[in-house]
């Protein structure tokens, strides 16, 4: 039967739609991969830095010639090196017990000269227009382009997170956050499974060191080529930094937490050869106000904040259970405080100091340093000093201590 000029009409029609559609995905996927390549496929060849001409970063300090200018706000300070490259963040490890969980008192740190800002270079606009939070504003969540590799992806319509799921779950070795808008230029919103709403401007931000190190390159090129998978399915643009640059970036910045992450151990020794029953010792840490908590240590936790102000640990390499404190005995216990990982760590300090005399009277021990000598007033003030100091250093590198930024940085 023959078809009426209508019906071939609409068969017409409905063939150039679909060849239209096919021929729309393929232009986007390939303009995003133009895109990606640009980014970051044309550095492998490169040849390596010179290691004595790498540049060290200084974070935003607050103090440090204010500023309007969200790009001054957002970019690192650069200076040239003058030493050989420092080694990975050191690990906090007695040299007698090999505990690698924490870190004898230290010299007082040298933070070194404040470094000129006025050779910052140049970032991408859509991350620059990303404002230098410290990692919150208002006690929301915020992306942190100082200690993060930030993509940005604007979706040709809003979408939700359901859209997402392939890059909100994705591992990539470091922390991995996102975040969306609502409207443009409005707050940035923390975005999870269950996050509700559609976005018009999405976020992933990838932390570039933390205390197992630097990010690395293969991790930040995974990192850009799940974004990459997953643009042209929203479909959105996308603005990706250089991966070398981000990779350099990360290596710098794990150098400057390196050379401020400090860690103060006081530890109470028992000296006969019995040592303290875990049974008395736990019950005279519970009653001090210590927790025992997963890792094999007590904390003491602050009720009002929720954070661990500092820690008990075994003085010896195995870890407290309630199994293993049922049946067995230590000879002593160490408080440990993570400076950079509390607000006002020399009150905290203070504290910790009070905390370890009244279970050096309770278990009739000593108080003492790493090199098993005895702490007296005087010892006890100059290391309160070094916390201070180590406090100091923090803030000047930009890190406040007990910060959300601190926190990601100091974390594993």
């Amino acid at each position: 039967m023959a078809m009426s000029p209508l019906q071939l009409g609409l068969i017409v029609a409905g063939i150039v739609l679909v060849v239209g559609v096919v021929i729309y995905n393929w232009w986007q996927e390939r303009r995003v991969r133009r895109h990606i390549d640009s980014a970051f496929g044309r550095h492998d060849a490169a040849p390596a830095a010179d290691d004595t001409k790498r540049v060290e970063p200084t974070l935003y300090r607050a103090g440090d010639g204010e500023t309007d200018d969200v790009d001054d706000a957002f970019a690192a300070t650069t200076t040239p090196a003058t030493s050989a490259p420092l080694p990975g963040r050191p690990a906090n490890r007695d040299a007698e017990t090999g505990d690698a969980s924490w870190r004898p008192p230290m010299d007082v740190i040298d933070s070194g000269p404040v470094e000129d800002r006025s050779t910052v270079p140049p970032v991408s606009p859509a991350v620059a227009a990303i404002a230098t939070t410290g990692g919150s504003v208002g006690g929301m969540a915020q992306p942190d382009p100082d200690i993060e590799c930030i993509v940005t992806l604007q979706p040709a319509r809003p979408v939700s997170v359901g859209a997402l799921a392939a890059g909100l779950h994705a591992r990539m070795g470091k922390r991995l956050r996102w975040f969306g808008r609502t409207v443009a230029g409005g707050p940035w919103h923390l975005l999870a499974s269950d996050s509700r709403g559609e976005f018009i401007e999405l976020a992933a931000c990838l932390l570039l060191a933390d205390r197992n190190g630097a990010a690395s390159r293969p991790q930040l090129d995974t990192f850009a080529r799940v974004l990459g998978e997953l643009a042209p399915l929203l479909p959105a643009a996308m603005s990706v930094p250089d991966a070398a640059a981000e990779a350099d970036r990360a290596e710098a910045l794990d150098h400057l937490c390196a050379d401020v992450d400090v860690q103060i151990g006081l530890t109470v020794i028992k000296g006969d050869a019995n040592g303290v029953p875990g049974t008395k010792l736990r019950g005279v840490a519970e009653a001090a106000g210590f927790r025992l908590a997963t890792g094999g240590r007590f904390e003491w936790v602050d009720a009002d904040t929720d954070a661990v102000l500092y820690t008990l640990q075994n003085v010896r390499n195995e870890p407290f259970t309630v199994d293993t404190l049922r049946v067995s005995a230590t000879s002593g216990v160490v408080f440990v405080l993570d400076v950079p990982r509390v607000l006002d760590p020399p009150r905290v300090f203070d504290q910790m100091k009070l905390a370890a005399k009244r279970m050096a009277h309770s278990l009739a021990a000593e108080l003492v340093d790493d090199n098993r000598r005895a702490l007296d007033d005087a010892s006890l003030a100059a290391i309160r000093k070094q916390v201070d100091a180590a406090s100091i250093a923090l803030t000047q590198s930009g890190i406040e201590p007990g910060s959300p930024r601190a926190l990601a940085l100091f974390g594993a």
